[in-house]
């Protein structure tokens, strides 16, 4: 499939383990030619789930802790049944896409799997990350590659982004700040 029109999204992505368990991860997905690809790293619960159920969610929210929290084992996030497929998506989600899996090339450290929309659910509007929001994002990124990245380039990163925290989070995001900041430096990272 060529990649024309493609897009990345950062969203949350709902699989289901064999146990009936809902996982939700954090994921950068491509929207390619009216299809979501998804790459998750081997080994992963997101890897095994969509190898054997071949069905997710991809939930869109601007709630940040999701994404901090599935980082930093604060993974309890209520999750409602969906409509199309055997699957859950989050409550807190404003948008929610039922995917069914039409392709997977098994590839090494990352796979492919392409999906097909079986429905697609807003249920409220998004209207749009503040700076906060977006640095908890870009933290929860370095915070995933810790492993793979120079300690100079996350205190870097991590100095530029914490201007955006102190200007314009509320709550929610400094709640995730912390989150992320806590995992870094129990790294050995000093901030």
């Amino acid at each position: 499939m060529a990649q024309l029109n493609s897009k990345i999204h950062e969203v949350i992505v709902t699989t289901m383990a064999d146990n009936g368990e809902a996982h939700s991860a954090p994921m950068g997905i491509t929207e390619v030619n009216g299809h979501f690809v998804i790459q998750p790293f081997k080994p992963s619960s997101t890897y095994e789930n969509l190898k054997n159920h071949r069905q997710c969610t991809i939930n869109f929210t601007d709630d940040v802790r999701v994404f901090a929290g599935s980082l930093t084992g604060h993974r309890d996030w209520p999750t409602l049944p969906c409509d199309k497929i055997k699957g859950r998506y989050l409550e807190q989600a404003l948008t929610h896409i039922e995917l069914e899996i039409i392709d997977f090339v098994d590839g090494d450290p990352r796979t492919k799997f392409t999906g097909k929309i079986v429905n697609d659910v807003t249920h409220a509007p998004f209207r749009g990350f503040n700076r906060a929001q977006s640095a908890v994002i870009e933290a929860a990124v370095l915070t995933s590659r810790l492993s793979m990245l120079p300690v100079e380039k996350v205190q870097q990163e991590i100095g530029y982004l914490t201007i955006a925290i102190e200007k314009t989070a509320g709550d929610r995001e400094l709640e995730a700040w912390s989150w992320l900041m806590d995992k870094i430096k129990a790294a050995g990272i000093e901030l």
